[in-house]
């Protein structure tokens, strides 16, 4: 017989064994979610007039349409570890976009050097 507490899928501290991705019923996702679109909705917003033209406010749209993503999932897809990870999937994506149309717009503000 095998001993449980030697099963690495046991292990309580790995990342895919963690509650919010295992038993949660994924509300913290849509709060956390809701919470990071707004702070960066409102900086995407505030960047909309700097170059390159349009960008900002593409990824202040695709910020919205990726938590629009999460509720739907949360909406239509049963309670388990696949709706976890999807949640988790879409902010991760919204993170993503934000921070690299933030990085693509500062960069553009660098003058170059002469």
């Amino acid at each position: 017989m095998s001993d449980p507490s030697s099963d690495p899928n046991s292990d309580p501290t790995k990342v895919t064994n963690q509650p919010s991705l295992t038993t949660s019923t994924g509300r913290i996702w849509l709060v956390v979610g809701g919470l990071f679109a707004g702070i960066a909705g409102v900086m995407l917003f505030s960047l909309r007039a700097f170059s390159p033209p349009g960008l900002a406010l593409w990824a202040l749209v695709a910020v919205v349409l990726l938590y629009l993503g999460m509720i739907i999932v949360q909406l239509v897809t049963r309670r388990g570890r696949l709706r976890l990870g999807m949640l988790a999937g879409l902010m991760i994506t919204m993170a993503v976009v934000s921070l690299l149309s933030v990085v693509v717009i500062a960069a553009s503000q660098v003058p170059e050097a002469r």
